[in-house]
């Protein structure tokens, strides 16, 4: 009986989920989306919010360089927006008509039968859109993004206990540049205010993230295009693969520079369920990379 336990274990695949993130991950950036996003993210700063238009860019880049996100970034040093308002304009208007079915991936998804995840800082019906869009919908066995990370989210900007002080509203010229200041100072991570906003490339995210989808990070392969998503979910116990880039980068167990690479480089997820055949082969005007660094 202790020899067939031992065997069966030795034939358990070695992993049992992968993980994924959405924009610039399952679509190329060649789409454009990410500088619309970016586009969009500095008019409502400029139009929504009040904020100088002078001062937006460095300010975003702040921010973002601090947060994760220009969301969390702005809650958390004080503005108090509607989140549904806040997404609407920055997912809400994007030329989502740029991203077209992608029969290769789906088929790739289709062919592992692996549990699959979104793992995604965007909102739900962005995240919907998207996989629409790509015929990707129903390749997945479930969504985590900004509302399953962030369910009392509405209520944290008015609850000063979950944040650990309440949060000042920063309106002016002054107090504004004073926060972009404060990034360059070397205790600026110890006096920058908390957000409210759950998002990667945070660990809690990534705690969250395994504890919604009940996930074991030691049995999943996490895609995602951002380097710092990739370094937190390699310290959280994750395999991970950069997408979109040439070479790997500390954290990286692989990248790949397409998501159409991945029977290239992982082809032992393939193996580990009876499939040894050869790689797909491409053809056409799709966007393929061949380049696999592993």
């Amino acid at each position: 009986m202790a020899y067939e336990d031992q065997c069966r274990h030795s034939l358990k695949p070695k992993y049992d989920c992968l993980l994924f993130d959405v924009d610039d991950t399952l679509y190329p950036p060649s789409s454009g989306l990410s500088e619309e996003v970016a586009k969009n993210i500095h008019e409502y700063m400029v139009q929504k919010i009040g904020i100088e238009e002078t001062e937006v860019s460095q300010m975003n880049s702040v921010l973002y360089r601090s947060y994760g996100t220009s969301m969390a970034g702005l809650k958390a040093i004080g503005y108090d927006f509607d989140n549904d308002d806040y997404h609407g304009s920055v997912h809400g208007r994007l030329p989502y008509e740029r991203l077209k079915p992608d029969h290769v991936l789906r088929s790739l998804l289709l062919s592992l039968p692996i549990r699959k995840v979104i793992f995604s800082n965007a909102d739900k019906a962005h995240v919907a859109k998207v996989l629409s869009r790509l015929g990707l919908e129903d390749c997945f066995e479930g969504v985590i993004c900004f509302e399953t990370l962030n369910p009392n989210n509405y209520q944290a900007i008015n609850t000063p206990d979950e944040i650990g002080a309440s949060i000042p509203s920063y309106t002016s010229k002054s107090e504004i540049l004073d926060i972009i200041n404060l990034h360059g100072q070397s205790n600026a991570v110890s006096v920058l205010p908390k957000t409210p906003v759950v998002c990667k490339p945070f660990e809690d995210a990534f705690q969250q993230a395994f504890k919604l989808a009940n996930i074991d990070p030691q049995r999943t392969v996490f895609f995602d295009d951002s380097v710092r998503n990739i370094q937190t979910g390699k310290l959280m116990g994750l395999h991970t693969v950069l997408v979109g880039k040439a070479n790997r980068t500390n954290g990286a167990d692989y990248a790949l520079e397409s998501i159409h690479n991945m029977k290239e480089a992982l082809s032992v997820l393939w193996e580990a369920n009876g499939d040894k055949s050869e790689a797909i082969s491409f053809t056409g005007k799709v966007a393929i990379e061949t380049t696999v660094t592993a």
